[in-house]
Order: structure tokens, then C-alpha cells, then sequence
């Protein structure tokens, strides 16, 4: 997994509360546990107008061009900004790799559902929950300023706005370790080989009956 450090994108503010990961990434096109090539169908029913199929790259679709990931003030975001209980409905973990691939690295919100929030983690997507009133103040610059681009500091929790000023954010220290390390769940479990192998050496030898051949 990719450690996340210091990271900076263009901010996408997708207005919506609710979205779930049916809309994220449509079940028609989870074909694979690859982790790749979900990209070219993330938002699939909003991003184009016609039914999409595997192996159908987005330029040769009908594009929807009233929706904000096809507006070109838009183009390579990378901070999605999106409303209240963002990543609902069905677990999915292809919702994330969808995100991650097009080149999303966290996703600012007021609240997540708990299966998406804990899948971010997992696989080094960034969820950052601030305040509604916080959220409101970010969707208003993102209207005024073409191209409005943060900076996030996870080190230091903090994230970076153009005028100078700066908003802190709440994260468990496990999970901030994880991904300033680029650690998943795989990965911790390997940091104690050793261990895990001592143990297994001296139950086999405290328990050698359950052995015998």
C-alpha cells in the first residue's frame, strides 16, 4: 500500500448526501478483485449518458457533461468534497479502488458510512470528517476559486487551504500510523513473523500430542 504523507489536488465537491457505493462504482462491473480497472466506471450513470460495458473506455461513451467530475475546471482532481453519510449501501471494496485509481487520495465529508470509512483505511484512501458548517465553508470556495486546490498534512492532521489558513482533523492514531507507513492489514500481521513463529514452536512443543504423526 502507498504511504500518505503530504498530499495536494484539485478539490471535486460532489453536492450530494447519501451516495453509496452502488453509484460509486455500479454492480455491473465488479468482475475482478484486481484492485484495477475501476477507474473508467467510477460514477458510471452520472459521468455518461449511455449503459457502459467492461473493456468500453470512457472516450468512446456518451459523456455527461453537466456532471462536476466532467467539467474542465475539475480535470485531475484529487480531493473529493462530499456531503453527509458519503459511501452507504452495499461493502463493496471496489468503491474505494474505483476512487483511488481515477486519482482521488482522501475524500472530505461529514460523516461516512462505518464499512467504507474502515475500507479507506485499508487500502490508503484518506476519509477526513469535518464539521457541517466546515464542509458548507469548503463548498463555497470551491465555487469561487477555479481549480481550488488544498494541501492535506496528515502528519500533522492539518489541511492547508490557498489563503494561508488551515483546518485541523481527527484521526485514530493506529489508523494515521498506518497510512503514513503504507501499512495495511496484511502487513502489521508480517511485522510479527517472528513472533507468530515462536508461538508456534512452543505450542507444538507444550502440546505435542496434537502432533503426533
Amino acid at each position: 500500500m502507498k504511504a500518505f504523507g503530504v498530499e495536494s489536488g484539485v478539490v471535486v465537491p460532489l453536492d450530494r448526501a447519501n451516495v453509496d457505493t452502488d453509484q460509486i462504482i455500479p454492480k455491473q462491473f465488479l468482475k475482478s478483485i484486481r484492485r484495477t480497472g475501476f477507474g473508467d466506471n467510477l460514477f458510471d450513470s452520472w459521468r455518461f449518458l449511455d449503459e457502459g460495458d467492461i473493456g468500453v473506455t470512457p472516450n468512446e461513451r456518451q459523456i455527461n457533461h453537466d456532471f462536476v467530475l466532467n467539467l474542465p475546471r475539475y480535470q485531475d482532481g484529487g480531493v473529493l468534497l462530499a456531503r453527509d453519510n458519503f459511501g452507504c449501501g452495499s461493502s463493496r471494496e471496489h468503491a474505494v479502488w474505483a476512487l483511488m485509481e481515477y486519482g482521488f487520495k482522501a475524500v472530505i465529508a461529514p460523516s461516512f458510512a462505518d464499512i467504507f470509512y474502515n475500507n479507506c483505511f485499508k487500502n490508503g484512501l484518506l476519509p477526513i470528517v469535518l464539521k457541517e458548517e466546515k464542509i458548507d465553508e469548503l463548498f463555497q470556495l470551491v465555487a469561487r476559486e477555479p481549480g481550488f486546490t488544498l494541501t492535506i498534512r496528515l502528519p500533522d492532521q492539518r489541511i492547508e487551504l490557498t489563503d494561508g489558513t488551515h483546518v485541523d482533523f481527527e484521526i485514530d492514531a493506529m489508523r494515521k500510523r498506518k497510512l503514513l507507513e503504507g501499512l495495511d492489514d496484511i502487513d502489521l500481521t508480517w511485522a510479527h513473523t517472528d513472533a507468530i513463529r515462536r508461538f508456534e514452536v512452543g505450542y507444538r512443543t507444550r502440546r505435542s500430542w496434537l502432533f503426533k504423526d
